[in-house]
């Protein structure tokens, strides 16, 4: 049987993008038996290196800069028939994938990169990731845009997973999702809410991933688990995703797809990969405009159904069975069930 090994430069044990991603695709590809061992670090001390916060691209990255990662890493990775690396220019963890000989590799991108790192790639070029059994992967048309130095990038979005409830959907309520970081961009939510309670008196907001006082109309969540965040996803009317910049796919964005949710959000980039004609979009950072879009729909209770149902049936294009299929492909691997 091939053995597979995906690696994660962020901690395996911290909450983030790209470490769901890579649980994630781990645990599907072990449902189809698959032989897959996940590689990282660890801030409990059991992964490969010690954890350190960096600040990078407007949020924290909680890579391993330990020395002692890199003869770890090649240890850990000895004997893969397939090495699957995330984020390989990530330090050290991803770095230390990339050096060691494997029959065939895989490597997948996530990240929006700010404008100097797009040039610092132009200028340097390193194309020493690009081995002839090296397939390159990135998770949307964004995050492939960055990488016009490398040949045949493939695009494979995330995975998420459906999310379906028998609680009836409150058409009222709005839902943010996100970690608190000005670039998730709660701060022009709360400005806008203001003008939408003032226009839609029984409106509530839910916001989820962040701490903060209850106030008119809004209740904070903080950090919750993921039967919590799938309830309230589902009886969400209007998801609103007001992020100011830096999003390479938007995660919450399709799940908050796939649960059923009209979505309003900031025009990116990103968001318009994944949400297509389905989307309400705002100029980011305008809090008035995003004032008008919350309205608007809040007052046709039907548009918010219509979208909904739209929304869904496109989030079937980032089902994990679709991802799962896909990566098998590039792994050169069958599917054992």
């Amino acid at each position: 049987m091939t053995r597979l090994a995906i690696v994660s430069p962020y901690a395996l044990d911290l909450p983030g993008g790209v470490q769901d991603q890579v649980l994630g695709l781990a645990e599907h590809l072990q449902d189809r038996g698959v032989d897959v061992t996940v590689i990282g670090p660890r801030t409990d001390g059991t992964g490969v290196g010690g954890v350190s916060r960096v600040r990078a691209n407007g949020s924290v990255a909680p890579i391993s800069l330990d020395p002692g990662s890199w003869k770890a890493v090649r240890s850990a990775l000895r004997g893969f028939d397939v090495i699957h690396v995330h984020e390989p220019l990530m330090p050290l963890v991803s770095w230390a994938a990339m050096s060691v000989p494997a029959a065939r590799k895989v490597v997948t991108f996530h990240a929006d990169p700010s404008a100097w790192i797009r040039m610092l790639y132009r200028v340097t070029r390193p194309g020493w990731m690009v081995g002839r059994n090296t397939s390159i992967v990135a998770v949307s048309a964004t995050a492939a845009s960055a990488l016009d130095w490398l040949p045949q990038v493939r695009v494979i979005p995330n995975g998420v997973r459906a999310i379906r409830s028998s609680e009836p959907r409150d058409l009222k309520q709005v839902t943010f999702l996100g970690r608190d970081e000005p670039r998730k961009g709660l701060a022009v939510l709360l400005a806008a809410w203001p003008a939408v309670r003032a226009r839609q008196p029984d409106a509530r907001l839910v916001v989820m991933g962040t701490e903060g006082r209850d106030g008119d109309g809004v209740t904070f969540l903080g950090r919750v688990d993921q039967p919590t965040k799938d309830v309230q996803l589902a009886v969400t009317g209007v998801f609103c995703a007001p992020n100011l910049g830096g999003e390479s796919f938007g995660i919450t964005v399709v799940e908050a797809m796939s649960a059923g949710c009209a979505v309003v959000a900031s025009d990116l980039p990103a968001f318009r990969d994944v949400l297509g004609e389905c989307g309400s979009w705002f100029t980011p950072g305008d809090s008035v405009a995003l004032a008008g879009r919350i309205v608007q729909l809040l007052g046709d209770p039907e548009e918010v159904r219509t979208r909904g149902d739209r929304a869904r049936i496109r989030s079937l294009d980032y089902s994990w069975d679709r991802v799962t299929d896909s990566y098998l492909e590039l792994y050169g691997i069958d599917s054992a069930k």
